[in-house]
């Protein structure tokens, strides 16, 4: 079972840093390559750009917290969240468990 994950590609799992701007702030985010391109599925799937989506989560938890702590790992848990409770197996998308933009109906 681990060559399965042993076996990846480094190129899925080397560091990428891009520039965003959140909260009127130019900010860097540093994640592996294979959560970006799960974001970037993600916003295409709520038919908005990647910037557009990470500012509404960003706006949103600030909304519901009052802070963001770790911005960098709530994206990879909304990866794995998304992985797990919107997107089948098929590949297609459960548009039911989407809500509006950036929140996954609980």
């Amino acid at each position: 079972m681990c060559h399965i994950f042993a076996g990846q590609s480094p190129d899925s799992y080397a560091y990428q840093t891009r520039s965003v701007r959140l909260g009127g702030h130019s900010t860097s985010i540093r994640l592996e390559a294979a959560f970006w391109t799960i974001l970037e599925e993600i916003a295409q799937n709520q038919g908005t750009s990647l910037a557009k989506f990470l500012t509404t989560l960003h706006d949103e938890v600030l909304e519901l917290r009052g802070e963001v702590g770790n911005f960098a790992s709530l994206l990879r848990c909304a990866c794995l969240r998304y992985l797990a409770e919107v997107k089948q197996p098929n590949g297609l998308v459960d548009e039911t468990a989407l809500g509006p933009i950036g929140r996954a109906a609980a």
